[in-house]
């Protein structure tokens, strides 16, 4: 068979440092495949304004997967303003190239794993009924709707002609803001279709059953946002009847962010939208240890992204050693091998992982604790890349036995 060709992408910041670990790991675990570097991030918006080159777009068309590090995103006025001066002032308008990537190829279902692992010193601890010190095992998969919502990018500053017009029909907007000026508006949109809803409910019923969970947990707000909200409350219900086996749990966003530090363990499957989607996601990993441990998919019917769910930290990207952790990014390579049917390669690349942080060793400053500086590494932080060797050490024992 030929190889599989994964189109990397680096992108900004520490993105290039953690892409390398999850590469030399995926050699180490005997994958095989050839390697495209594609071009994204910052750089190429600042000089092409476009984060999202066409040619990198065309490579992942072409074939179909790819792995992405980190991205460096600013508000509009500041992205601007780091334009190329031959570039300024031509309508150019920094866009978000995940989203980009994630809108043009329809990544609708984003799934993002929760899994505490044992030893880790950062996993989440609570107090007992008697005082006693409790580390529940956290072991939740989000699934989020990708592509619409909030993040669909339908806004408006200061909305005139039709578009204040439309605003205009809806009794709420003339009663709360018909005597703003239009100038003073600024309109984002929150766009539900029953086509991507359906998708991303089925795709997490289909992900508790086939995975043991017992309960799917849709996390909205129905009791207000009620039309796209509701709209998806009433579609979970409908589909939870197909599989009767599964419980489907009904929370609100904000009463979801307390309670997942009360009773964590409770939870298996969430679905949510996209913004909700983020924010669960996101709480839920600082359960687990944070961003640092936090990977993700993003799934097309054709094209599949896979990325870990931090930003590219800028300020530890000019580090002589870069020192920052490298797990969410291999946790992502593995969720691309799962992707590619390869579970048993990922599992052991899992299970190499677990095995470094149970023994704890080596561990990144964010495991110890630390505040980032370069400094860390002589107080006994490991580095990205000392980390890695660990995996790899470890994946490699275990191939022996």
């Amino acid at each position: 068979m030929p190889k599989q060709t994964i189109v990397t992408m680096p992108g900004d910041g520490i993105g290039r440092a953690v892409m390398q670990e999850a590469l030399r790991v995926l050699d180490a675990s005997g994958f095989e495949a050839n390697y495209v570097e594609a071009d994204i991030g910052w750089d190429f918006w600042c000089n092409e304004g476009n984060a999202l080159p066409d040619r990198t777009v065309k490579l992942l068309a072409e074939h179909q997967v790819g792995l992405f590090g980190a991205i460096t995103s600013k508000p509009k006025e500041e992205a601007a303003a780091e334009l190329a001066d031959h570039l300024k002032g031509k309508g150019y308008v920094y866009a978000s190239p995940i989203v980009g990537m994630r809108q043009h190829f329809n990544l609708d279902i984003c799934i993002r794993p929760c899994h505490t692992y044992k030893g880790n010193p950062l996993n989440f601890i609570r107090r007992g009924l008697h005082g006693e010190i409790e580390e529940p095992e956290v072991d939740v998969v989000v699934f989020r709707q990708n592509t619409e919502g909030l993040y669909c990018g339908v806004e408006w500053s200061n909305p005139l002609g039709i578009v204040y017009e439309a605003l205009k029909s809806h009794k709420n907007f003339v009663k709360n803001f018909g005597m703003v000026p239009p100038e003073e508006i600024a309109v984002s949109t929150r766009i539900f279709t029953r086509k991507a809803t359906e998708r991303i409910l089925r795709a997490a019923f289909e992900h508790a059953a086939q995975n043991g969970y017992r309960s799917v947990t849709l996390c909205e707000k129905p009791n207000v946002i009620r039309e796209t909200s509701g709209m998806m409350y009433n579609m979970a219900r409908q589909i939870q009847r197909e599989y009767p086996a599964i419980e489907l749990w009904n929370t609100n966003i904000d009463a979801q962010m307390m309670w997942l530090t009360k009773n964590p363990e409770d939870y298996g499957v969430i679905v949510a939208g996209n913004m909700f989607g983020d924010i669960v996601s996101d709480g839920f990993a600082g359960l687990i240890g944070g961003l640092g441990f936090a990977c993700s998919a993003n799934i097309g019917d054709q094209v599949a992204v896979f990325e870990p769910t931090h930003g590219s930290a800028p300020k530890y990207a000019d580090y002589p050693v870069s020192i920052v952790n490298p797990i969410a990014m291999i946790e992502s390579a593995c969720m691309m091998l799962d992707h590619l049917k390869q579970p048993e390669r990922a599992a052991k690349i899992r299970r190499a992982v677990a095995s470094v942080i149970a023994e704890g060793r080596v561990r990144t400053y964010d495991m110890l604790k630390m505040k980032g500086s370069p400094d860390v590494l002589r107080h006994g932080a490991a580095s990205t890349r000392e980390m890695g060797d660990a995996v790899i050490k470890e994946l490699l024992m275990n191939n022996e036995q």
